[in-house]
């Protein structure tokens, strides 16, 4: 996920910088989780933005309240992705689970701009999840 992304939804920099901050984190968790080979440098810029870099994203700051039912539904979905994915014939759902990251993203597109604006993105933000169900049932097949 890349700054540029995120321009045609017009967003504050700080908001950006938080959802860019987000996804590096929850690449970082996911593949530490998985045991993927992550160097420590990987592992400590996880724990720096965790720590600090998050909390501290005025975004974040202000709009704590609405943004943490979201992020807790999106750590849930992240867990039931894994536990699915343990059984082969629900990848589909696994699949599906795994795209909470963009529920964020619409929601914080209405807190910026208002439920319009994010009606509007709403598919924008859908076409934004770059992988397809055929190449996350590959990773499968190879590992």
């Amino acid at each position: 996920m890349k700054p540029e992304h995120f321009a045609p939804l017009n967003l504050p920099e700080a908001t950006v910088r938080w959802l860019l901050d987000f996804w590096d984190v929850i690449q970082g968790l996911d593949d530490w989780r998985d045991n993927q080979e992550i160097t420590a440098q990987e592992k400590e810029s996880v724990i720096y933005k965790v720590m600090f870099l998050l909390p501290n994203n005025v975004f974040f700051q202000y709009h704590s309240k609405e943004l943490l039912p979201i992020v807790s539904n999106l750590v849930l979905k992240w867990i039931a992705a894994n536990r699915l994915e343990d059984n082969r014939e629900h990848l589909h759902k696994a699949y599906m689970w795994r795209a909470a990251y963009y529920d964020l993203i619409l929601e914080v597109v209405r807190l910026v701009h208002g439920y319009e604006a994010a009606a509007n993105a709403s598919d924008f933000v859908a076409k934004m999840y770059g992988e397809t169900f055929e190449d996350y049932v590959k990773e499968f097949q190879n590992a």
